[in-house]
């Protein structure tokens, strides 16, 4: 039997673009512990160290998209360029306010500003996208992509914090903008993969947010990224209250093997049941083994059931990123898998703020409370919306005809 990974890889251009875009991407991890940890050596204070990291994300939370409608209009050459520039340059900025202790506002304009780093996921998914469309080798193509995602949270978060605190304040930062420069220059030098500009027919075309499709899988993510943050932020908590503080990165790290194997599993299958429905099953199942949860009262415990959570986490990434490709319009698929991947960084934000509240008020375990109450929340979210998700692909101006969903 062929391996599929392989296939896909077989496709000129195909190594280069995935090779460059998991380096350019690795700033999304980085960047807001990278700043947390920066400023927290630097000034001292904790706050301030949330606040400035706190402004970055949400800032890139809303630009990211408007950067990405801006691509698919322009070209991902003619746009990512300049708002990488600016990116790195408000980078440098800021590790040069924290290490020569700029007033307090520099540091929220350079995040402000950095804040314009374009969705390197989105630009990788869309030239898969292109070379795929409609056929089966572009669920393996996510797959793979979906699992390159969690390496990049495991190693892009580990490599900030370590080099932060193991050589000065500044290092994790200044790694984080390097690779950011690099990596997005080494992405966009890679032209015979870039997608082509297909411009909408019969007037301006819609934000990809207004369509119904978008709504839905948005929404959801921002539930399951809820989920994701909470069993990195209780299993520090549950680890530390059971006096084995250096077994949370273990059961973290056993969290994103569980989701990264069968995500790699999901992808080399050929499934012929409709996307929206799938999407259901994966979330039905990240509900169910969101409970046992509760239970855990030891270390081995706690790993075992942080592994069986997180193993429908990546399948619901990839069937949530194929329903995007199949009901936006091609003139705005960027826009559409930007917005995705907002969803899942302000549910990790939200998600991350309220199981913290929770463990301070009700203790270490209840914090998977929050897991449970997204996981529901994902679910209905979806069964809700599957007549939505179902309809073939939407057009992206009035004007224009409809295209065919598979």
């Amino acid at each position: 039997m062929p391996n599929p990974y392989r296939e896909i890889f077989k496709v000129p251009g195909t190594k280069g673009f995935s090779s460059a875009g998991f380096v350019a991407r690795l700033p999304i991890a980085m960047a807001p512990i990278g700043i947390v940890a920066m400023l927290s050596q630097t000034h001292g204070e904790y706050w301030l160290a949330g606040a400035v990291s706190a402004t970055f994300a949400l800032t890139n939370a809303f630009i990211a998209p408007q950067i990405s409608r801006l691509v698919d209009r322009y070209g991902q050459a003619a746009v990512v360029i300049p708002t990488t520039a600016i990116s790195v340059v408000a980078f440098l900025a800021l590790i040069a306010a924290a290490n020569q202790d700029w007033p307090v506002w520099t540091l929220f304009a350079a995040a402000l500003l950095a804040a314009a780093m374009p969705s390197i996921p989105a630009m990788v998914r869309a030239r898969w996208a292109e070379i795929f469309h409609d056929r089966p080798e572009l669920n393996t193509a996510f797959a793979f992509e979906s699992a390159a995602d969690e390496l990049v949270y495991i190693l892009g978060a580990s490599l900030s914090v370590g080099l932060a605190v193991s050589l000065f304040p500044e290092a994790g930062m200044l790694a984080n903008t390097l690779l950011l420069a690099f990596g997005t220059a080494a992405f966009i030098l890679q032209r015979s993969t870039e997608p082509r500009i297909r411009p909408s027919s019969g007037g301006p075309s819609r934000s990809a947010i207004r369509l119904r499709p978008v709504q839905i899988v948005t929404l959801t993510l921002i539930f399951v990224g809820a989920i994701f943050s909470t069993a990195e932020v209780s299993s520090v908590a549950i680890t530390e209250e059971l006096g084995q503080p250096e077994a949370a990165s273990l059961v973290i790290g056993v969290y994103a093997l569980g989701s990264f194997v069968l995500g790699l599993v999901i992808g080399a299958m050929k499934l012929t049941m409709p996307m929206e429905r799938r999407l259901a099953i994966a979330l039905l199942v990240l509900a169910v083994t969101q409970v046992p949860l509760l239970l855990a009262g030891t270390v081995p415990l706690l790993a075992l059931t942080v592994f069986l959570s997180g193993v429908a986490i990546s399948p619901t990434f990839i069937t949530a990123f194929g329903l995007i490709e199949r009901r936006v319009p091609e003139s705005m698929l960027t826009e559409g898998v930007t917005w995705v991947m907002t969803g899942i960084g302000i549910g990790m934000a939200l998600g991350a703020f309220a199981a913290g509240w929770v463990v301070d008020m009700f203790g270490a375990r209840n914090g998977f409370w929050v897991s449970v109450a997204a996981s529901i929340a994902a679910f209905l979210t979806v069964l809700i919306g599957q007549r939505s998700l179902a309809r073939e692909r939407q057009v992206a101006a009035p004007a224009a005809a409809a295209q065919p969903a598979e």
